[in-house]
């Protein structure tokens, strides 16, 4: 027997995956990170703060960090000073640009810039660019990379199809003033020591009495608070209601919004609480509800100083036990939403002259924000101005104001607020016609046509 000489291969070896650690009080953000990094072959960890950052650090320290533009309970200067100290074998890596730039460059500094930006495409609220950190090309080989599943994540797109451009942070300061479609005036001493003063991408205005709002926005987005949202008619409320719910660990469930004063109230609490087959004239099958169609997610009730006083109290127990029951159905049913509000009624007044019950408002009132008028941020007007004629360009010629027609648009006292300003400009625009330039003629205030 011949002896055959066997060769000896060197055992597989098993690589652990790289591991990033995403910090973000933002879902949607975290999302986009996670598929981008899941694309390139990593592992990531979400966590929704710096403390829970940090705890997660400190379980099984992670290769990479990518930490947002703002965290909502820890101040990001001295966080990322101190989790350096702590983990300086950790590449660091923050949303803004300036930040970015700070610590040493680990080995996988350019796919997370890359990371960064293709989850920076992905963000419909970025408008343009901004000053920025350079270029930023896709890794090398990233197009024969297979991705790490990762439960719950869709199978990225190709990296070699997605645009390539500088870093934008979807939160800095830099990208909102990028967001912002024109020049504005610079932010006085005041608000540029405002706490977590930057403004969200859907509130326009640099303004004190909004840069508050959305600070207020982020500091209670992250928790199950119930939220009330006072301000006059127009004056964005439920745009407010929005950003809560996009910035909340719910953002991937049903925001369901209802106007508790455009249904009749005979109607209202079918509406509401859902119905059975039969439960009254015309019911000739069940329905579900708008609070149990928000299950897992967010109801938003505008106008709920509108809801009749008979409804409010069965509001009030759902409230209280998160239990509700159908029109003719005598079962209870278990419901987890986070409750919003919004009125243009000053419903603590309102309580005190029986118009609105006060156990209700003081559930429903646990933190407030208020919307201001629009004369009270009346600075903002051409930054308003031109997101509104930006808005409008997207679907015909786009056109512009001359002095005049600014002019005259400064001069007015707007109490229908933004939503007026909106309208002022959608009907100058008609009656421009073919014209690029509105003049003060085209410029009419009087009722738009609904």
């Amino acid at each position: 027997m011949v002896a055959v000489a066997v060769p000896v291969l060197p055992p597989l070896v098993r690589t652990r995956p790289r591991t990033a650690l995403v910090a973000s009080a933002d879902c949607s953000f975290r999302k986009r990170l996670v598929d981008a990094l899941t694309g390139l072959r990593w592992q990531v960890r979400e966590a929704e703060g710096g403390a829970e950052a940090w705890a997660e650090a400190k379980r099984a320290t992670p290769e990479a960090v990518i930490v947002d533009s703002w965290l909502p309970d820890l101040d990001l200067t001295e966080f990322l000073k101190e989790f350096r100290g702590a983990f300086p074998q950790v590449d660091m890596v923050s949303a803004s640009a300036s930040a970015a730039e700070e610590g040493q460059r680990g080995p996988y500094r350019q796919e997370l810039l890359y990371a960064l930006r293709r989850s920076q495409d992905n963000d419909t609220a970025i408008w343009n660019s901004a000053p920025t950190l350079g270029k930023v090309e896709p890794p090398p080989d990233a197009t024969h990379l297979t991705p790490w599943p990762h439960p719950g994540t869709p199978s990225p797109l190709p990296v070699a199809s997605l645009p390539v451009g500088p870093v934008v942070s979807t939160h800095s300061p830099q990208a909102r003033t990028s967001r912002s479609v024109t020049a504005g005036p610079e932010r006085s001493g005041a608000e540029a020591q405002m706490p977590g003063c930057e403004r969200l991408p859907e509130l326009v205005g640099n303004e004190p009495c909004m840069l508050e709002v959305s600070r207020r926005i982020r500091l209670v987005a992250p928790r199950m608070t119930p939220v009330l949202i006072e301000g006059p008619t127009g004056s964005g409320k439920e745009l407010v209601a929005e950003a809560l719910h996009r910035l909340s660990p719910r953002s991937r469930k049903p925001f369901v919004a209802i106007n508790c004063a455009a249904i009749p109230e005979a109607l209202l609490e079918a509406e509401l609480f859902g119905h059975t087959r039969g439960a009254f004239t015309g019911a000739v099958q069940g329905r579900t509800g708008r609070i149990e169609a928000a299950d897992g997610g967010t109801l938003f009730l505008d106008e709920i100083g509108e809801m009749p006083l008979s409804l409010q109290s069965k509001l009030l127990r759902f409230v209280e036990c998160g239990e509700l029951q159908r029109v003719g159905d005598n079962e209870s049913v278990k419901v987890d939403v986070r409750i919003l509000a919004a009125t243009h009624q000053p419903l603590a007044q309102k309580t005190q002259s029986g118009g609105f019950r006060a156990d209700l408002y003081y559930r429903l009132a646990v933190f407030l924000i208020r919307t201001p008028s629009l004369s009270d941020h009346a600075r903002d007007l051409p930054l308003l101005v031109e997101h509104f004629m930006r808005q409008m360009g997207r679907e015909a010629p786009l056109k512009r104001l001359d002095a005049g027609a600014l002019a005259k648009l400064t001069a007015h006292e707007w109490p229908g607020n933004v939503r007026e300003l909106q309208h002022v400009l959608e009907r100058g625009a008609i009656l421009a016609g073919d014209e690029a330039t509105l003049t003060a003629l085209e410029i009419d205030f009087g009722l738009p046509m609904n």
